[in-house]
């Protein structure tokens, strides 16, 4: 197997391993079928938790990014023709170039239609510091639809949930998921290291340091261990943990300076 993919095959079994207790947690929220904030730093591996939770629950729908109104209503359009469900099935016979073609407004009329009165539950990820017109939609599918929304976010504070924080006034309202615990952080980075066949004879200081520089996040661990492969980062059969720690710093600095 390649070991990228090996190293995402492990990481999504570590997540179910290691995040038994918020699993279960998570799961009893989906199935009260109430509204919350799930929230946690880019990395700690909401997305995946939740990838993992949903197909227990079939009624889930699933918005992947959140920017605009437009974008949630098309996700959740798109979302409901693939599912076959009548409303939209009935309004796009011919599958999904006729429901590109149709206007905000139009989708936005028939995802309404769809989830009114339904036992849908709404999956908002990827929430970037969202606007008002975001925060009034998600309400007015919590309100007037009836449909629980569980927005996720970086953080519960507005320069990361937006205005939907205010959607969410009550701490039972709000679901934190942190960085791994510092035992469950050393074995999954030797879990990671093997996984990528990583050799040196600086392995033990290089995952050190990993661990300091990480702070448990997972995914930050899955990334400097897999840039630790690359032999620009190799010299004597020693990592060179400096300049590989500047450059996994510096395209994080990036990837999250795109992402707002």
């Amino acid at each position: 197997m390649n070991t990228v993919a090996n190293s995402k095959q492990m990481l999504s079994q570590r997540f179910t391993f290691g995040r038994s207790a918020e699993r279960e947690q998570l799961e009893k929220r989906f199935a009260a079928h109430k509204s919350f904030l799930l929230h946690g730093p880019a990395g700690v591996g909401k997305t995946l938790l939740l990838s993992n939770i949903a197909p227990g629950f079939p009624e889930v729908l699933y918005s992947p990014q959140n920017t605009t109104p437009n974008a949630l209503f098309r996700n959740l359009s798109e979302t409901l023709l693939a599912a076959g469900h009548p409303v939209l099935a009935d309004a796009c016979p011919n599958g999904i170039a006729p429901l590109q073609a149709k206007s905000a407004i139009s989708i936005k009329g028939l995802v309404k239609d769809a989830l009114h009165g339904s036992n849908h539950l709404l999956i908002a990820d990827h929430l970037a510091r969202p606007s008002h017109a975001v925060a009034a939609c998600l309400r007015e599918l919590m309100v007037s639809c009836s449909i629980p929304v569980v927005a996720v976010a970086r953080s519960a504070h507005m320069e990361d949930a937006g205005f939907v924080l205010s959607l969410f006034p009550d701490r039972t309202e709000r679901f934190a998921l942190r960085n791994f615990d510092p035992e469950t952080a050393r074995v999954f980075a030797q879990a990671c290291a093997q996984a990528e066949g990583l050799q040196a004879d600086n392995l033990p200081q290089f995952l050190d340091r990993v661990l300091e520089f990480s702070s448990g996040n997972p995914g930050a661990i899955l990334q400097m261990i897999h840039l630790a492969t690359k032999p620009r980062y190799f010299a004597d059969n020693h990592i060179k943990i400096a300049p590989l720690y500047i450059d996994y710093k510096l395209a994080t600095v990036s990837s999250q300076s795109g992402a707002r």
